[in-house]
């Protein structure tokens, strides 16, 4: 069988686990649904029978004629040999309708491609990935808890985000070394808390977290003046995974850094 290591690829092939995140998907006949890096069309088939056009992107120059011939005749497949990093979905937007997302993302390249998504979510209603379980822990994760982190906090700024299930390595072929699950992103249609500055946001939960054995007062001393703990009604004793998102940003609103 065909795969490439350099692209992290490993392909989906038990049948009940594939019904499965097809169930989570939920496809509608008139959705414009997006699958990123669909291999060999194991969830690419069952998808076509819902909808009436399908877009894949596909990195893989070598897998495109393997997937087209799986699914000729099936539907409606549109295929974009592209890098999914830098491929700009707003390219199949029609009529303002709102853009449906899926896929087995690669392993290597995950966390960069759904910030990389994230630049278009006012576009986009949902997303339903599977990824490293480790990574959705981190990304589902409540404050407070082992997991809660950076990544946590500037995915949950923009979606509500449920983990769903775990999918076993002998699910694959050939089989990773890690537990992979599936995980759904709802990009909230406005955004619940809003940074005036994004940037300064950011940069307050990174600092945060590269310290995060610190006091929130000790890792963000060179950002956050003095008198604004007491405006922001936060107090500067705690470390960073015990903030909410709304109380990070409501501490990046703050802060006249």
């Amino acid at each position: 069988m065909l795969h490439r290591k350099r692209f992290g690829q490993h392909f989906l092939q038990d049948k009940n686990v594939i019904q499965n995140i097809v169930n989570a998907i939920a496809p509608q006949k008139n959705d414009v649904l997006v699958e990123i890096g669909p291999g060999r069309g194991a969830l690419t088939l069952p998808l076509l029978q819902h909808v009436k056009t399908l877009h894949a992107i596909e990195l893989d120059r070598d897998l495109i004629p393997i997937l087209e011939k799986q699914c000729e005749g099936k539907g409606n497949l549109i295929v974009h040999q592209a890098d999914a990093l830098e491929f700009d979905l707003a390219e199949l937007i029609e009529n303002k309708k709102m853009l449906r997302v899926c896929g087995n993302l690669p392993y290597n390249i995950s966390t960069p491609l759904i910030f990389h998504l994230l630049d278009y979510a006012k576009n986009i209603s949902d997303m339903c990935f599977m990824l490293q379980k480790e990574v959705v822990d981190r990304l589902a994760a409540k404050p407070d808890t082992e997991h809660y982190g950076r990544l946590s906090v500037m995915t949950q700024y923009h979606c509500k985000i449920t983990a769903l299930f775990d999918v076993s390595p002998t699910a694959f072929f050939p089989q990773p070394n890690v537990i992979s699950s599936i995980v759904r992103f709802v990009p909230y249609q406005p955004l619940p808390f809003v940074a005036k500055d994004y940037k300064l946001f950011e940069t307050i939960v990174r600092e945060a977290f590269n310290h995060r054995r610190k006091t929130i007062r000790n890792s963000l001393k060179k950002i956050i003046r003095d008198e604004t703990w007491a405006q922001v009604n936060i107090d500067p004793l705690l470390r960073p995974e015990t903030l909410s998102v709304e109380e990070f940003v409501k501490l990046s609103n703050g802060s006249d850094a």
